[in-house]
Order: C-alpha cells, then sequence, then structure tokens
C-alpha cells in the first residue's frame, strides 16, 4: 500500500543542503542525489516493513549511490522521514525529533 509522505523540517533542509553540495561539486550529481532520495521514498511507500529498525520505531533506508540513510517511521497510515543522514555525521543526532 502507497502510503503519504511528510518530512520533518530538518530532514528536508538535510535533503537540499546534500543536494546543493553533490551539485557544486559535479554538474547534475545533485539531481542524481534527489533522484536516488525519490527512488528510495518510492520503495519505501511500497514496502515499508522491508527496511530495518534501528532505534525504537525507526527504520533505515540506505541510499543506493550516496552515503546516506533515509530514517523514518510509519505513523498510523503515512511514512514520516525523520532524517536524510549522512553515514558520516554521529550515529543517531536525529533521534530526538518527532
Amino acid at each position: 500500500m502507497i502510503k503519504a509522505v511528510s518530512f520533518h523540517e530538518l530532514a528536508e533542509l538535510e535533503l537540499y543542503e546534500a543536494a546543493k553540495y553533490y551539485g557544486s561539486k559535479v554538474s547534475g550529481l545533485g539531481l542524481a542525489f534527489l533522484s536516488e532520495v525519490k527512488r528510495a521514498t518510492k520503495a519505501i511507500q511500497q514496502n515499508p516493513e522491508s527496511s530495518p529498525r534501528i532505534f525504537k520505531a525507526v527504520h533505515r533506508k540506505l541510499l543506493r549511490r550516496f552515503p546516506y540513510s533515509i530514517m523514518y517511521s510509519i505513523i498510523d497510515n503515512s511514512i514520516y522521514i525523520l532524517a536524510i543522514a549522512n553515514h558520516k555525521r554521529r550515529p543517531f543526532y536525529w533521534q530526538n525529533r518527532k
């Protein structure tokens, strides 16, 4: 079942900052990052329980081409993205987001 997706405001900021960073390094790479996040988000929508739980009710979906994960929770009939987390950042920095 496809579920609605919403982003924590800081997760949205992380998404666009990462895309901007990649876009500044190589032309088109920022768009490739956004495309990969979109692909992963659609996969989450189609099968939200397929990604492992890593902290309480938070799941982690690894991105394929980039060192990032989508941290999300399933709330009622929707997906709530808590973080677009770089693998080099402090682990679980996002755990207090609601």
